[in-house]
């Protein structure tokens, strides 16, 4: 494997990723429990799209293959996809969704803050612009959790087991293969060893604020580097590319 291909590959981990959580997101859209809830998720997920799109197009001047950002995110099938596996969990209620946020906003909070640092140019500008982005996501996905795990009897009971049911999914969070191993050393990628810890303090405190436990690792799900997905990613990929499919020669 070339640096090129390394980076092509980690780009689309990257804007995959956001863009499967952001189509997440639009489903809340007009679903919200309240208003200011149904436009702060939107918002959140047109934060996630413009990510994606940044790195979507980076993977494919990269590649030099022509494909844009619209041909990664519509004209490739479920194994094709690298975007981890917690990101394609269907929404549920909105305890779910704000868990699922959770761990997920924990992860590129301390992920971006270090690519911020990458040798790569468009990738430190990339993570640094989207930080303050995910740092708006962190905070509020964390406040909800409190609200909700120190609320009442039955907030607490549903966002307890919110946090039991995505639990397993988090360790494909931190997985690695030979793309990180050789862009790391290109000090292009982060070592998702040294975001662990970090990650593991900024959940324990809010779980703890929440008055909620900690799951045991016990069976934890992998699989995402290898384009491994659940059957929900290919549900929502019908959903979501079903008319650049239908009406591929479309201009809008």
């Amino acid at each position: 494997m070339t640096k090129n291909e390394a980076l092509v590959k980690y780009c689309l981990r990257l804007g995959d990723s956001s863009l499967i959580l952001g189509q997440r997101m639009a489903e809340w859209c007009s679903n919200g429990p309240v208003l200011e809830e149904d436009i702060a998720m939107s918002n959140i997920g047109l934060d996630l799209f413009g990510q994606s799109r940044t790195m979507l197009t980076y993977a494919g001047e990269i590649e030099g293959k022509d494909r844009t950002e619209n041909d990664f995110a519509f004209k490739r099938l479920e194994r094709e996809f690298f975007n981890n596996l917690m990101s394609e969990r269907p929404n549920g209620h909105f305890g779910d969704t704000v868990v699922r946020n959770l761990f997920l906003s924990a992860h590129t909070y301390h992920l971006y803050k270090k690519l911020s640092s990458s040798s790569d140019n468009t990738i430190a500008a990339f993570a640094a612009k989207s930080l303050k982005e995910v740092t708006y996501h962190l905070r509020h996905s964390a406040e909800w959790v409190v609200r909700l795990g120190d609320g009442t009897k039955e907030s607490h009971s549903k966002t307890q087991q919110s946090v039991n049911d995505l639990w397993e999914y988090t360790a494909d969070l931190f997985a690695m293969n030979e793309v990180d191993e050789l862009l790391i050393k290109e000090n292009i990628a982060i070592d998702l060893n040294e975001i662990k810890p970090l990650w593991d303090n900024t959940i324990n405190e809010v779980l703890e604020r929440a008055t909620l436990t900690r799951p045991e690792d016990s069976f934890m799900q992998k699989g995402s580097l290898n384009g491994m997905h659940s059957e929900a990613l290919g549900h929502l990929l019908t959903e979501m590319q079903f008319l650049p499919r239908a009406y591929p020669d479309a201009k809008w």
